[in-house]
């Protein structure tokens, strides 16, 4: 089955995709087969265990609260940020679930919703059983996945057998990163008329049809969508992440959840910024600082990373730990430079997509798999990549380009204090989009002749994140998780 833009960027809740939105969605589903199978009535129990990574940073990222709200019906993209935690402590206080959103049924948060933060699931650091129960202590049903990043969740047999697969045919003992039978997989099994599995590939039928990147994805696209509604999905992305944008720089809440208490920053910076940009227009010198630009893609990260830290409405680009790397490249694309429009607003997003796909197919966008790598890393390339091509880039600048935004984050790390997407996540997206922006110049600035290719630093970031120690990939045991004091 072949990927979709649209599975690449979907709409949810903050604060991770891996460990919020995947494990909300694996909930909702086990829910939602209870009852399409006649078994809901005779539910008296639901029992959530989560393995891995999401047992070890489950707490901080959310992840209890994520099951508590999809066993109640609750989808990422639709449910209330601002009455989630509500809900959740109505449950919790009321010793009730209202399993998929209708029956009934006790619940005791300590007893039911278990984080093994030492123990794991075969596949993917991000398991996930659930069991049912009937009145007399019984199981009813036992379910197991996994959510393999961005949001994605893989049932249990399908990711085991592709790991045993992968094992066998290497010779490797780690598993590795199930591929297209994915969740939310909008997409489905059509033939797609330019299928590409790697960078080459995909240049190549660019070659082909005498087409950019983006319109090889918008031929791909058609197979399950009109070119009128993927546009205005895209468009809806692109809208998302505008209001993230503004609820960030608006938000009154002075510092975000959690123990570190860290401060919010860009509602003060934005102020900050258009108040030297009003004066800087009435002394008539609107271009005195050269690095102005980089002041606002900043502020646009800022502000999508603390929206998501504080478990707001977010757009997961490729994931929600790095959701303010494109929107940040994206905004500075429309604020200053000229000719921006919709048009190119969508390939943009198309161009970003067709690379991710190769991260999500070829490697890993899990921070729990691979590492920060996997998530800011793979953002980095692809809003890299998107930019050059929006700005008039060849297909094999663009290629370079995402290229260059891998290859300057290999090895990154995901090792997040106190478990909270925080720090050093929230700076991380700022830095990594003006990364972006420096990589896409440096590729316009050459011919797309280049040494090293987007494959081979999509394959280094695979082979370095099974070389990764598990204390640096989101468990919260190493790095700065253990060398910075909480507060």
């Amino acid at each position: 089955m072949a990927l979709s833009a649209l599975d690449l960027f979907s709409i949810g809740i903050g604060p991770s995709s891996s460990h919020t939105v995947g494990p909300m969605r694996a909930a909702r589903q086990f829910a939602e087969s209870l009852a399409a199978d006649g078994l809901l009535d005779a539910v008296a129990r639901v029992k959530s265990e989560l393995f891995g990574s999401l047992g070890a940073t489950g707490a901080g990222h959310g992840s209890d609260k994520a099951v508590i709200l999809g066993l109640q019906g609750e989808d990422p993209e639709t449910v209330d940020p601002d009455a989630a935690d509500a809900q959740v402590e109505e449950a919790v206080a009321g010793r009730k679930l209202r399993l998929a959103g209708t029956r009934v049924v006790e619940f005791d948060r300590a007893a039911d919703v278990v984080l093994h933060r030492r123990r794991s699931l075969p596949a993917h650091p991000n398991g996930m059983t659930f069991t049912a129960y009937d009145a007399g202590g019984s199981p009813l049903r036992e379910s197991s996945s996994y959510s393999v990043g961005g949001g994605f969740v893989v049932p249990a047999e399908e990711a085991e057998q592709t790991a045993g697969d992968a094992a066998g045919a290497t010779g490797a003992t780690d598993a590795t990163e199930p591929t297209d039978a994915t969740e939310p997989g909008t997409a489905g099994g059509g033939q797609i008329p330019y299928p590409f599995s790697s960078g080459a590939e995909l240049l190549t039928r660019c070659r082909e049809a005498g087409t950019s990147i983006a319109g090889v994805m918008l031929a791909n696209e058609l197979t399950w969508w009109s070119e009128a509604e993927l546009r205005a999905a895209l468009l809806r992305i692109w809208a998302v992440m505008q209001e993230c944008v503004e609820n960030g720089c608006t938000s009154t809440e002075e510092r975000l959840p959690g123990s570190l208490l860290v401060r919010r920053r860009a509602p003060g910076l934005r102020r900050r910024l258009r108040a030297a940009e009003a004066a800087r227009a009435a002394e008539g010198t609107p271009d005195a600082d050269p690095l102005w630009a980089m002041e606002w893609v900043n502020l646009y990260a800022l502000a999508v990373n603390e929206e998501n830290a504080s478990g707001g409405r977010i757009v997961t680009a490729p994931t929600n730990g790095a959701a303010g790397i494109l929107p940040a490249v994206l905004h500075y694309f429309t604020r200053f430079v000229p000719g921006a429009d919709d048009d190119a607003v969508v390939d943009f997003l198309l161009t970003a997509a067709a690379i991710g796909i190769l991260f999500k197919t070829n490697a890993s966008i899990s921070g729990a798999e691979v590492g920060c790598q996997g998530e800011v890393g793979s953002a980095c390339s692809m809003a890299a990549g998107a930019l050059c091509a929006v700005l008039g880039g060849t297909p094999e600048q663009v290629e370079n380009a995402a290229e260059v935004g891998i290859e300057h984050n290999l090895g990154l790390t995901c090792d997040p204090v106190g478990g909270l997407v925080q720090i050093p996540c929230i700076e991380r997206n700022a830095i990594a989009s003006v990364k972006a922006i420096n990589a896409a110049r440096l590729a316009l600035a050459g011919d797309g002749d280049h040494r090293v290719s987007l494959d081979m630093a999509i394959k280094t970031m695979r082979d370095t994140g099974a070389d990764m120690k598990a204390k640096y990939k989101e468990t919260s045991r190493g790095g700065l998780a253990v060398n910075v004091v909480e507060c």
